[in-house]
């Protein structure tokens, strides 16, 4: 199971040194924070929207609007809690699990998730339409428009009607995600065979797609699947990628 390689901690990193390419080198393409970006358009927060407009860092702005001071007086602890903040709103997160998360009290951190959703009221909006869709309905679709029923959104135990709206709120994030990953690697494989490329297109682990490159390809394999990456679908913001290459998986990063 590759997408369980280690990735956090450096020891379990090392590991990834095991992998070697085939070919000359590796080059790893992966979305730059790609469901928050797809939240900033399916939400129609124009907030959000504008961050991702003007290139800015959406952890660092978030954290910037939330204690209300400029962007370059954001410390690396304010951008990890509106990081946290912002990822456990996609996940319907409660201000209890944030603080498990952030080891703060609970009533410190729904006053950060409260404060949020002050600021982009697009995103409290879309969350509240979203769930009564499911309800309504029993399913959500993604934006490529892929239907997921929802079952538990008529259970009778409370816990697990919980569990059916933060699939009702996260499917049509994730699962557009997901969408658009498959689409992206379909797009390319087409352009590789029209082109004649050698190289190959080896695997998936979560955001980001991993190639086996011949060095003569490399600049061409990275115009290719930038274009088609970046332009699977087309949203209200900017999709962008980042592209890496190294000898073995480890440097590729």
């Amino acid at each position: 199971n590759l997408q369980n390689i280690p990735a956090r901690d450096e020891d379990g990193r090392k590991i990834r040194k095991a992998f070697l390419p085939v070919n000359d080198l590796f080059m790893s393409c992966d979305y730059s924070q790609i469901e928050l970006r797809i939240l900033a358009h399916i939400s129609g927060s124009k907030e959000l929207q504008q961050a991702f407009i003007n290139n800015e860092d959406i952890h660092t702005r978030v954290a910037a609007d939330i204690n209300g001071i400029p962007l370059n007086e954001v410390t690396k602890t304010q951008r990890r809690t509106a990081k946290a903040v912002i990822f456990g709103i996609v996940y319907g997160i409660s201000g209890f699990g944030l603080g498990e998360n952030l080891s703060i009290p609970a009533k410190e951190a729904k006053a950060f998730i409260d404060k949020y959703y002050e600021l982009y009221p697009g995103v409290r909006k879309y969350m509240d339409n979203i769930i009564k869709e499911a309800q309504d309905n029993g399913y959500v679709r993604t934006l490529l428009n892929r239907k997921r029923s929802i079952a538990e959104l008529q259970s009778k135990i409370y816990m697990v009607r919980q569990s059916g709206e933060r699939i009702a709120l996260n499917t049509p994030i994730q699962g557009t995600g997901a969408d658009i990953m498959k689409k992206a690697m379909v797009d390319i494989d087409k352009e590789f065979v029209k082109e004649g490329i050698k190289s190959k297109m080896i695997m998936q682990v979560h955001d980001e797609l991993i190639f086996d490159v011949i060095k003569e390809e490399q600049t061409k394999i990275e115009n290719i699947v930038k274009e088609k990456m970046e332009n699977v679908i087309k949203l209200n913001v900017p999709i962008k990628i980042s592209c890496d290459v190294g000898d073995n998986w480890y440097t590729t990063k």
